[in-house]
């Protein structure tokens, strides 16, 4: 399996995404997937899935030893004391004896950054996660939180497909040293569309799927695409028999558009400028 080194810990390159798989399908679809090859889980405690995953897991035949889980705490609970009870049950309904990756899920400008590093540092000292990080920073918050957090920060974790930019952040994660990964890396089954996608699919007689991915991956980014369809789960992590071109990772970079951004609450941060 391709993984990514990142303060400490080696990461899967593609991981099963789980936003929006209800509980009811979940476990299966998770223990069916580790099955096909995938090491590599991603949840959080605002999709409430998490006690899912864990059966997943648990039944999937997997040792542990071989999976990766992150799993990440929602911004209302990031204040210091609150994030380790939070970081605490959401290993509490994982059911496993550690989390490989904690992030926060969202910045929250009411409660100090330093703060919220500060706990998220405890709970990698106290054992409860191997790794560490965030989610849905852009690259000055990431900058701030590197210079605050008393631990390495392993990774952001951003929206990123073929129809937005994040180069203000890939390059502060790599001038860091922080890995990026990808949620949505298929535009929320967008990119299964584009005719400009269709077409290099076509010539490298793969799906579109497997191309939006694999321009990902082949940044050196990790990507979570998301599938309740085990066959098709299958299909998105099988992108390690093709490289595409420079022209081709070109023709998909100039998909990008100012209003390609598909995740954008009331909540969340200014974001980087589109470049």
């Amino acid at each position: 399996m391709n993984t990514v080194s990142t303060a400490g810990v080696e990461i899967p390159v593609v991981g099963l995404g789980v936003w929006q798989i209800d509980k009811e399908v979940c476990a299966e679809l998770v223990a069916r997937s580790l099955h096909a090859g995938y090491r590599h889980v991603d949840t959080a405690a605002m999709y409430r899935n998490e006690a899912e995953v864990g059966e997943g897991i648990r039944h999937s035949g997997v040792p542990r030893r071989e999976i990766f889980v992150t799993t990440k705490i929602w911004k209302d609970d990031i204040a210091e004391g609150r994030l380790e009870a939070a970081a605490e049950a959401g290993l509490a309904r994982l059911g496993l004896d550690h989390i490989d990756l904690l992030l926060i899920h969202w910045p929250n400008p009411t409660i100090p950054m330093a703060q919220s590093l500060r706990a998220l540092a405890e709970v990698k000292r106290r054992g409860i996660a191997r790794a560490i990080g965030v989610s849905n920073f852009t690259a000055a918050l990431l900058e701030e939180a590197v210079a605050l957090c008393p631990e390495p920060l392993a990774v952001n974790q951003v929206e990123y497909h073929p129809f937005l930019s994040q180069l203000p952040v890939l390059e502060a994660c790599r001038r860091l040293g922080v890995a990026m990964t990808a949620y949505s890396p298929l535009a929320q089954g967008k990119v299964l569309h584009d005719d400009t996608i269709l077409d290099i699919a076509d010539a490298q007689q793969v799906s579109a799927a497997q191309v939006a991915v694999r321009w990902v991956v082949q940044q050196g980014v990790i990507a979570i695409p998301k599938s309740s369809n085990v066959a098709r789960a299958a299909t998105n992590l099988d992108v390690f028999g093709f490289e595409l071109t420079e022209e081709e990772m070109a023709r998909l970079s100039s998909l990008a558009r100012p209003n390609g951004r598909l995740v954008n609450p009331g909540w969340a941060p200014r974001w980087d400028a589109a470049a």
